[in-house]
């Protein structure tokens, strides 16, 4: 699909950020997103999923209205499953990257949007004073795959694996480190993967996790 082409999206904001090639589950139980989880998958289409700014991802009465950011990952549905009436198990993988140019609430709460695409990141080889994220990340991935096996889940981190490419090294440390949705958010709306494994690389080294 041409980077200049638009379309209208559902949205499903959330207190999370999704990136390219990113996992996410969810459990769905309102009215408005049990609908819109249900349509996408018998339609095999794509959804749009938002960080929130302000509100909560499930509506209060009297709680602040549901505010988001204006960039966002467009979400495809990998594995549903329907455990009980009202409730849906759902995981998604990301795809690309889309800003909203105009949205709308629907009567029900669901949000629709005008969207258009962001460029993909480029493919950005790592650099060797980077390359001690690769090597952690390695290792952690490692970690994480004996703990799904034990477990009997699907992977942490989707296949196919690409430590040799900047934004996705990025990506997947963003998933994984603990940082305010803020930050996440600033990350993933980056154009230069270059600079974001950058600045992870700035994080790994003030946790300890991996220093170059």
């Amino acid at each position: 699909m041409p980077a200049s082409d638009t379309i209208q999206l559902p949205l499903f904001p959330l207190g999370n950020v999704l990136f390219p090639d990113g996992m996410l589950s969810l459990r769905v139980f309102e009215l408005r997103y049990l609908q819109m989880v249900n349509q996408a998958y018998k339609a095999d289409a794509p959804f749009g999923v938002v960080g929130l700014t302000q509100g909560a991802e499930v509506r209060v009465a009297g709680a602040p209205a549901e505010r988001f950011a204006s960039i966002g990952t467009l979400a495809g549905i990998t594995r549903f499953d329907a455990p009980q009436p009202a409730l849906l198990r759902i995981a998604c993988r990301g795809t690309r990257r889309f800003r909203i140019l105009d949205s709308e609430q629907q009567r029900n709460g669901l949000w629709t949007a005008h969207v258009s695409w962001l460029p993909d990141d480029t493919h950005v080889a790592v650099p060797p004073d980077l390359a001690h994220c690769v090597s952690a990340l390695q290792r952690l991935l490692a970690t994480l795959a004996l703990r799904v096996e034990a477990d009997g889940a699907g992977p942490a981190v989707a296949e196919p694996h690409r430590f040799d490419d900047c934004g996705w090294v990025a990506n997947r440390w963003c998933e994984l480190l603990p940082m305010p949705l803020e930050l996440k958010q600033r990350l993933m709306e980056l154009d230069s993967p270059l600079l974001r494994l950058e600045l992870v690389g700035d994080a790994l080294a003030r946790t300890g996790i991996a220093k170059g």
